[in-house]
């Protein structure tokens, strides 16, 4: 489907891509991989056609649709689901076409523009946005926001579901988790599987590339090296690779030095000379195999607190949230504040928050630093207590006129210029790159400031939210190795289960307004989520003790007999939408037919609006039905 032949760009006079030669096929699902900086959103924008190629060309297959992900949406005040539904361009132009025409009152436009509907598969348009939104987290009575009513995070959320949506055989994901929660993900994950045609996707996320990937395009030193399997197999290649380069060079190498020596030493005897003059030929046609150089990854560890108390923070019967109620979904409001939160963070310490984005995992984290007071209960200290905290916000909030070095002394007054030059020389911040501003800076790098900033106070608790939305995947080998030497203690707020499960020892689900203990690690987690809605499915359960096979069904009795009348009204909402859908499948036959315009335009026109008025009530209906479901899902929640 795409062919790259002797494929080159350039940013300045640097090389980002030379040489490049490869064909991916249709079908493949290709993780991109590299250092930040290699070249991997250029090579997306070329692909794109927003970029020229400096050398050599590719050819993409005639007539391939292309889907991406926006980087902007604008502050509209179309519905979410209208948005949405947009990314199929032809599907919306046909459904505002009909409208139109219905309208109007003109009938052969309207049996135009069902036609063009029905050639599309589109009288489930709607269901498929709905169900686009439901999996990447907005509940259904979000559905009919408008666009600009949504922060920043929940737009890429939507602009995530219009590119899926739009019809495509090339589908190009940068970075497509980085503010997607756990729960979404894993959605994605499962949605990306059963994608037909070939995705190309840039992602430091290991184990979201495990689960998704068929292929490795690595992107290193100007080169792009393809490789067969997920992100594990490409490392254990590329390191067989490099250590058949290494042992090839040595080899080499001892070849280089014999020949040498003979060369040097028989060069000037006459007896010698023919031997000597055909060694320096084989010398100079030695392949010049290159050394295998070792890559420096980046290193850093957390200081070792000066005091380590035992019970670091309490919190006894709070209620977390904000004093004023936000009117926007994605904030916490009367219905998302935290209640009854008592929970000890103590020594040693290692807890995971699960749960979806809204759910308050960053509300409890504010309430444990202190950033939002409790609205009732009582939030208890240590007086040894240093925290170190890192936000969302926290990368974006460092000034942008300041360097690293004033960033540092501001929090360091007391501290000597040389030992604040130090301190930054170990976060590779050394020389004129320590009194450079920020705003120069990747996202990456002001990460990296902001951890240096946050060890150099020697906390005894970390409270990390998002830490790896700017991280490659170097800097967040790094920071795994960091955090499992760490000895105090910590709570983390991530979508990286790689990060997660290696420094992690246990997990609290924050959902519903409450903070419990899970009892499992991700892959229960992941299972759970994918089997909740599920009856027969096997439920992990939050409780200290487990049931007995008896009480397990008793309690599975009593889950079925109170979900009873949601699946009834479930049922009924199935019947009804069914009975439209055969009646409008009746009408379409009947308004295809031009006669019936010309013969019968009273009854023509009945049938218009019938069918008006059926999609209107099966638009219905899809939201009632997706607003039950949740429902379900919320009351097997609170009983699992």
């Amino acid at each position: 489907m795409i062919a790259f032949r002797d494929f080159g760009l350039r940013r300045g006079p640097h090389a980002l891509l030379e040489h490049v030669e490869l064909t991916l096929h249709a079908g493949w699902k290709v993780g991109v991989v590299g250092r930040n900086g290699c070249g991997k959103s250029s090579l997306f924008a070329a692909i794109r056609g927003e970029l020229e190629a400096d050398t050599g060309e590719f050819e993409l297959a005639s007539g391939t649709r292309m889907a991406s992900v926006a980087q902007e949406t604008p502050a509209l005040p179309d519905p979410a689901i209208d948005y949405v539904l947009g990314g199929d361009v032809e599907l919306a132009a046909a459904l505002s076409e009909e409208a139109q025409a219905q309208t109007l009152g003109d009938h052969a436009r309207v049996a135009v523009a069902h036609q063009r509907i029905e050639a599309l598969h589109g009288y489930d348009g709607r269901a498929r946005a709905g169900r686009l939104l439901h999996g990447l987290g907005f509940k259904a009575d979000t559905h009919q926001q408008p666009v600009a009513s949504f922060s920043g995070g929940w737009r890429v959320r939507l602009n995530l579901a219009r590119a899926l949506m739009a019809p495509s055989e090339l589908l190009l994901l940068d970075e497509p988790t980085n503010h997607l929660d756990l729960d979404a993900v894993l959605w994605l994950e499962d949605w990306l599987r059963r994608y037909p045609g070939m995705l190309l996707v840039i992602s430091h996320d290991r184990e979201f590339l495990d689960g998704v990937v068929s292929h490795v395009l690595h992107l290193h030193d100007a080169e792009a090296n393809l490789y067969v399997g997920n992100y594990s197999a490409f490392e254990r290649q590329r390191a067989e690779k490099l250590r058949q380069q290494q042992i090839a060079h040595q080899k080499e190498q001892v070849e280089r030095e014999h020949l040498q020596a003979f060369v040097d030493r028989f060069r000037a005897k006459a007896t010698k000379a023919k031997q000597a003059q055909s060694r320096l030929k084989r010398l100079e046609k030695l392949a010049g195999t290159e050394a295998v150089r070792v890559e420096r990854p980046f290193h850093f560890q957390f200081p070792t607190p000066e005091r380590l108390p035992q019970s670091m923070i309490a919190l006894d019967e709070v209620v977390a949230g904000y004093a004023t109620a936000s009117p926007r979904h994605d904030q916490v409001g009367p219905q998302g504040i935290l209640r009854d939160v008592t929970l000890r963070l103590e020594s040693g310490d290692r807890i995971g928050l699960l749960g979806p984005n809204g759910a308050g995992k960053s509300t409890l984290v504010k309430t444990l630093v202190g950033d939002l007071v409790p609205l009732s209960g009582q939030r208890t200290l240590h007086k040894d207590l240093v925290m170190g905290y890192f936000a969302q916000h926290t990368v974006e909030s460092l000034r942008a006129g300041d360097s690293p070095y004033e960033h540092l002394a501001e929090r360091a007054p007391e501290a000597s210029g040389q030992a604040l030059r130090d301190w930054l020389g170990r976060w590779n911040f050394a020389g004129d790159r320590a009194f450079e501003p920020v705003e120069g800076f990747s996202g990456g790098e002001r990460a990296r400031l902001a951890l240096a900033l946050i060890a150099w106070s020697r906390p005894n608790v970390l409270l990390l939210d998002e830490p790896t939305n700017h991280l490659d995947l170097d800097m967040r080998e790094a920071l795994v190795d960091a955090l499992e030497a760490y000895p105090g203690a910590m709570i983390l707020v991530s979508h990286d289960r790689h990060l997660l499960g290696l420094v992690c020892d246990r997990f609290w689900r924050v959902a519903d307004g409450a903070v419990q203990p899970f009892d499992g690690d991700l892959d229960d987690y992941a299972r759970w989520l994918r089997n909740r809605g599920d009856e027969s499915a096997d439920t992990v359960r939050t409780e200290a003790a487990p049931l007995s096979a008896k009480d397990r069904r008793r309690v599975a009795a009593q889950q079925r007999e109170r979900l009873r009348p949601l699946h009834k009204q479930v049922q009924q909402i199935e019947n009804r939408m069914q009975a439209i859908a055969t009646r409008l499948v009746d009408i379409e036959q009947r308004m295809a037919d031009q006669a019936l315009y010309d013969e019968k335009p009273d009854e023509a026109a009945a049938l218009g609006r019938e069918q008006g008025e059926l999609r209107s009530e099966h638009d219905q209906l899809e939201t009632e039905w997706l607003q039950m479901q949740e429902q379900i899902e919320a009351a097997k929640d609170a009983m699992a």
